[in-house]
């Protein structure tokens, strides 16, 4: 059977050829066989039969959107044991018979019935069987075929993502890729030209080109300015059949906007500017504002404004408002009309944010020159003092004079100044204040012991004008006087012993006085006149007028003799001190005193006292202060008493000793000696040795008598330590006639 397709409408008719081989018997209705071969072989005649040509039909195409009258033509079946007398029945099967694809069952001949899309369904698989009517056998096996619908140029190019919305950089060099835009075509792509694109813009010359086969989008002019134009709109054309007549097309826009770059300055609108400030404005308050232009955006117009010169340069700050990009200027220190009227400030705006492939266009700053216009404002009065001290005696009449505060008119009119006393508190009231020259006086009376201070508050207007007002703390000390009379610290119950002794203190009486220290705490005890005495008992007046050493050796009970003492081993002491101190300039040696080495001396005694009788108390400068010691490099120690020493031998004796006894009997005699502490003592001896020739140079060895001793020597104390040599036996005592 061969399958035929004649339609006469496609212009092109693509042929395929299949071919099916079959064995056929003469039983199964074999169709004729188109070349034979036959060979006679001896008693019988041999047939063999080659294999058939089935099915030959050429590949079916149907036409899609057929819109004629009459269903479409689309091919023939036929079979080679159809011999036309209609005994061939020809079956049609698969996708679309029946409904699409009709069939002639006797000629074979296929028509389709609807018109088709080929973008909805490309192609048809069916089936062709051809049987026998008489039998309803099968005289081909069941082939199967392909109509497949033939493309036409009716679906135009679209872009599926658009409209496009897409940025570029401004200044980008000319060829700079802007974007891709892509249009698709629902025809075949394999068949002619109907889905095959070109691009072309429609819209956005000269500034932009595209390429007519990848649909890139470039920038087609040099250093497009966006301060220039910002946004553009570019349609772009998508044309199948390569862009010839006829084909059909689509477009789609493209929204273009050139990003920023810095490459534009700031620049002030005026070269000088003024600005009006009043002298009452507060440090740190805003006093005004400047502003450079820039046509950048974003952050390529972000500036900081700075103040690089000026006389105001001090007095004035400037700070950016990021969201304004404003310079505030604020008052750093207050302003005075009356000392300065104006002030000149040199600002200067630059960019933060550069880009150094524009450098070229810079510099990205500019100054501009500020004048600032000091305002006159009627200021309240001005205190010549922050705050004022003064005093007042106690006990002063009323109205007496205390202190005078003065204010006076900052401004230029110095108005004149009224004064007076804010009674906010009672202390307020304790004083009166002259209106004119600001006198503060008292109007009560006042007493130190109760209050000795006063705080008030004074206040100045202007006479003009009132309303100004300013306030000064004022501070008044009360001073003392003596209008206290001492009184007894307590009330006392004295009581004494049967067996006291003569003179023995019983008891201390103090007093208290309300007065200062200045004007108290010296008295003077005495019994009352006006009562009978008791001879039992005195009362002793126990000023103190000395140190506080002195009145605990006087309370101490010792005499005038051990005092005299005591003041007689000081001076020894100090010549020691003396002569230590000029030997050790000569050389200085040094000192290493281990810890082992610090000696600490404790002396204790128990002993009240006897009054004027003990003249053997006990000398408390024998507690001598360790750091001394180590301060000076040596050990000081002073014998607490000074009496006749009995050890002394007379000139004549001294005269047989050799120099080497008499120093070892010294230092025997002050071994054994039991009437003082085992002290480390220094003993010293102006001994010239045995029969000098030159004779003896000491006082006690010398031609003169006792009574001719000079003590004037001593100055002052010339006279005490000849009562001391008279007292101890050193010298006669002088005898008046």
């Amino acid at each position: 059977m061969r399958i035929t397709s004649t339609s006469c409408i496609c212009p092109v008719l693509v042929c395929l050829c299949f071919v099916q081989r079959c064995y056929g018997a003469a039983h199964h209705g074999s169709i004729k066989v188109t070349r034979n071969q036959t060979k006679h072989i001896e008693g019988e005649t041999e047939v063999h039969h080659r294999p058939k040509r089935g099915w030959v039909w050429n590949q079916f195409f149907v036409l899609e959107e057929h819109m004629g009258p009459d269903p479409q033509y689309v091919g023939k079946l036929h079979s080679n044991s159809d011999k036309g007398d209609g005994s061939v029945k020809y079956i049609l099967t698969g996708e679309g018979a029946g409904t699409i694809f009709i069939i002639d069952d006797t000629t074979g001949d296929i028509h389709s019935t609807k018109s088709l899309d080929r973008e909805q369904k490309t192609h048809y698989v069916l089936h062709a069987q051809a049987i026998d009517r008489r039998t309803n056998k099968p005289l081909e096996p069941e082939s199967e075929f392909i109509i497949k619908v033939q493309d036409i140029n009716d679906n135009a190019p679209k872009f599926t993502d658009g409209p496009y919305i897409v940025t570029v950089p401004e200044m980008s060099e000319m060829g700079t890729s802007v974007l891709q835009v892509t249009a698709t075509d629902a025809d075949d792509p394999t068949y002619g030209n109907s889905a095959r694109v070109v691009y072309s813009i429609l819209q956005g010359q000269p500034y932009f080109s595209v390429d007519p086969k990848t649909g890139v989008i470039r920038t087609a002019l040099h250093n497009m300015d966006r301060e220039a134009r910002e946004h553009y709109s570019v349609v772009i054309q998508a044309k199948d059949m390569a862009g010839q007549v006829g084909g059909l097309s689509g477009s789609t826009t493209v929204n273009i906007t050139l990003t920023d770059v810095n490459d534009n300055p700031p620049r002030f609108p005026q070269k000088h500017y003024q600005l009006y400030v009043p002298e009452s404005a507060e440090v740190g308050s805003a006093v005004g504002k400047i502003k450079a232009n820039d046509a950048d955006t974003g952050s390529n117009a972000d500036m900081k404004y700075t103040i690089i010169n000026g006389d105001g340069a001090g007095v004035f700050s400037i700070s950016t408002d990021k969201e304004t990009r404003e310079g505030i200027l604020s008052l750093k220190k207050p302003l005075n009309y009356e000392k300065k009227k104006s002030y000149t400030l040199n600002i200067e705006g630059a960019n933060t944010h550069l880009d150094f492939r524009f450098s070229h266009l810079g510099p990205f700053k500019d100054v501009t020159m500020l004048k600032v216009i000091v305002g006159d404002v009627d200021e309240p009065p001005l205190f010549t003092m922050p705050s004022y001290v003064m005093e007042v005696y106690e006990n002063a009449k009323i109205g007496t004079p205390v202190g005078a505060v003065t204010a006076h008119d900052p401004d230029a009119a110095n108005s004149l100044v009224r004064y007076f006393i804010d009674h906010n508190t009672e202390e307020d009231r304790y004083f009166t204040i002259d209106a004119s020259t600001g006198t503060i006086k008292t109007a009560k009376i006042f007493d130190r012991e109760e209050t000795p201070w006063y705080n008030i508050t004074v206040a100045a207007s202007e006479i003009d004008n009132p309303e100004l007002v300013s306030h000064v703390p004022v501070g008044v000390r009360i001073l003392d006087v003596n209008d206290n009379p001492p009184e007894l610290a307590r009330d006392y119950d004295v009581v004494v012993c049967e067996n006291s002794k003569p003179g023995q203190v019983i008891q201390t009486i103090t007093a208290t006085d309300k007065d200062n220290s200045a004007n108290g705490a010296r008295f003077h005890f005495s019994l009352d006149e006006g009562l009978s005495l008791n001879p039992n008992f005195t009362l002793r007046n126990n000023e103190v007028r000395t140190c506080h050493a002195e009145a605990f050796l006087s309370s101490a009970g010792l005499s005038t003799g051990a005092l005299i003492a005591i003041l007689l081993c000081i001076v020894i002491l100090l010549a020691i001190v003396v002569l230590f101190i000029t030997l050790r300039r000569g050389k200085k040696e040094p000192l290493i005193i281990s810890e082992e080495d610090v000696r600490e001396n404790v002396v204790t005694y128990d002993d009240e006292g006897g009054g004027e009788e003990d003249t053997e108390a006990f000398d408390i400068t024998a507690l001598r202060n360790p750091s001394a010691a180590e301060e000076l490099k040596y050990r000081r120690d002073v014998r607490p008493e000074v009496k006749p020493l009995s050890r002394h031998h007379p000139s004549s004796s001294l005269d047989s000793i050799d120099v080497q006894e008499f120093l070892n009997q010294r230092l025997a005699e002050a071994d054994l000696d039991p009437s003082v502490p085992p002290y480390d003592s220094l003993q010293t001896y102006a001994y010239e040795g045995h029969r000098s020739e030159a004779g003896s140079i000491s006082s006690l060895d010398s031609a003169t008598t006792q009574s001719d001793q000079d003590y004037n020597y001593l100055g002052d104390w010339g006279p005490e330590f000849k009562k001391l040599a008279e007292l101890y036996g050193e010298i006669e005592p002088e005898r008046t006639t």
